[in-house]
């Protein structure tokens, strides 16, 4: 351990809900840090905060603050990532990306460790991380593919709050409230992304995750259906998804339909997924155990149970797939990859 390399570190977002999980992964890791600076947006900048028992001062993002720095961890929103990313890869450093900004550039490579580490060193100064829906779902699908080739996909999401940002669990917590004091519920946040009608969450599910695209999908659900086919390096796969929000504050959880090309066994496919690196097999119906938002919450793994044939089709399989939106859905992914990259 002595003669390992230490890294200069920049998280940019650090005062967002994803960039406090990537503090807390990196402490609780023990990445190799030789220096490490937080950066916000001006608003935030000058706030304190403490890492390893040192006391840091957020500092302004601008390209000058990457000079120096070797791995840059981004989660403060696509417009930053465009301008900023760019500037600390031409100054040196590696970019492991939450956004979209970068994701479907051909020359960015889209890295879920557990399914594609080896795209990690094509990068060319910045890696993407996928979108927290499409994570958990290829995490689970990689070993089946592997092992029976899969033809189509039809997932429908049940996606928590906590993935439209804090002033989402804000609302959330302020509508049930209302709602149970027998008061007005004004909604005012969801569905985010400048749409200019919004709808009650609390006891309620959305069918709409970001705005909607001219063939009638969401850009959400293209999302899931882009990002797939890149990242299993397969663009034959066919991929449906509907992505609806729910009042749940952590955790995604969805329903999804896999089509192989070839035959396969129940069984198997319960010992594939519970061999496959990141992934807790929950599956005893009999005994009512599935996988549960709240049971994931809190922890970095995929969790899939309700492993069935389909009754329709003798190449269809159904499954049940839940994990921590910010965690696996975007910062233990990251701080994955950046581990990745210090082990050369």
């Amino acid at each position: 351990m002595s003669n390992q390399k230490l890294y200069n570190l920049a998280v940019v977002g650090a005062t967002g809900a994803v960039g406090e999980q990537i503090i807390k992964l990196l402490e609780t890791r023990d990445f190799p840090i030789n220096e490490i600076k937080f950066l916000s947006s001006a608003r935030s900048a000058g706030k304190k905060l403490t890492f390893k028992g040192a006391e840091y001062v957020i500092e302004e993002a601008t390209p000058d603050s990457f000079d120096g720095v070797e791995i840059a961890l981004f989660s403060a929103g696509g417009d930053v990532s465009k301008v900023l990313a760019p500037e600390a890869a031409k100054r040196g450093a590696v970019c492991i990306d939450n956004t979209s900004a970068f994701r479907m550039d051909p020359n960015t490579p889209l890295v879920v460790p557990e399914v594609n580490p080896e795209h990690i060193a094509a990068h060319k100064g910045i890696i993407a991380n996928p979108n927290c829906s499409t994570i958990q779902m290829v995490a689970a699908l990689k070993p089946l593919h592997d092992r029976y080739s899969i033809k189509r996909v039809i997932v429908s999401t049940y996606q928590a709050v906590s993935g439209a940002g804090a002033s989402a669990i804000r609302e959330t917590l302020r509508q049930t409230r209302a709602v149970l004091d027998q008061e007005e519920v004004n909604p005012d946040v969801l569905p985010v992304g400048g749409l200019p009608v919004k709808h009650q969450i609390a006891f309620n599910a959305i069918p709409q995750i970001d705005k909607f695209t001219e063939n009638g999908y969401t850009y959400e659900e293209m999302k899931m259906t882009n990002e797939t086919k890149k990242i299993m390096g397969d663009d034959s796969i066919e991929v449906s998804a509907t992505c609806v929000r729910i009042p749940v504050i952590y955790g995604h959880s969805e329903s999804v339909y896999v089509e192989f090309n070839n035959q396969f066994e129940v069984e198997e496919v319960k010992s594939l997924l519970a061999n496959a690196p990141g992934i807790t097999l929950v599956d005893d119906p009999t005994n009512q155990l599935y996988p549960l938002a709240t049971e994931a919450a809190g922890k970095p793994d995929v969790f899939v149970g309700r492993i069935r044939r389909d009754i329709t089709s003798e190449k269809g399989l159904n499954m049940w797939i839940v994990s921590d939106n910010l965690l696996k859905g975007a910062a233990w992914n990251a701080v994955q990859i950046a581990e990745y990259i210090a082990k050369g």
